[in-house]
């Protein structure tokens, strides 16, 4: 009886370090999900309410993009533009759709050709915008989230 009680005094003491709890800070678990978080990528795309119907990622990032060239583009031609030189160049447009769905400008990028004939590019551009139906913001794991996306739009003026 003796030995057996010397045995299981001995395994009970070697035993502890089982029984100690390891904890993790919520730090640690947060910085472990952030390195395997994907920041560049959305679940949903900005959309507006015609691109409803699309039910597939692409699909409705590809109507977004489209409805925004396509709202630019006849605003545009709306516009009485006068050159001296035939002007064909791609302007690209980087713009914010911000977690509360407001559509910002952040800068316009054209050849310095197209800043000569067209002087007030920026402002026409940026006008053109106000046009825009109600735009609904990125979701990234079930919250709206900010994002920023660069628009080729190309300019002919004859």
């Amino acid at each position: 009886m003796r030995k057996l009680i010397v045995i299981l005094w001995g395994l009970s003491i070697t035993s502890c370090n089982y029984f100690d709890v390891k904890k993790t800070s919520t730090e640690t678990i947060l910085n472990e999900e952030l390195k395997t978080f994907n920041w560049k990528d959305v679940d949903e795309y900005p959309s507006f309410s015609s691109c409803d119907n699309a039910f597939q990622k692409e699909e409705r990032k590809k109507c977004f993009t489209q409805t925004l060239i396509n709202t630019i583009s006849n605003q545009l031609a709306h516009q009485n533009i006068v050159v001296t030189e035939d002007v064909a160049d791609t302007v690209v447009m980087r713009l914010q759709v911000t977690y509360k769905g407001e559509l910002n400008v952040l800068s316009i990028k054209a050849d310095s050709l197209t800043y000569q004939q067209i002087p007030k590019i920026d402002s026409l551009l940026t006008s053109t915008l106000n046009a825009l139906p109600k735009i609904y913001p990125a979701v990234k794991r079930s919250q709206q989230v900010t994002t920023q996306f660069d628009l080729p739009i190309i300019v002919e003026v004859n």
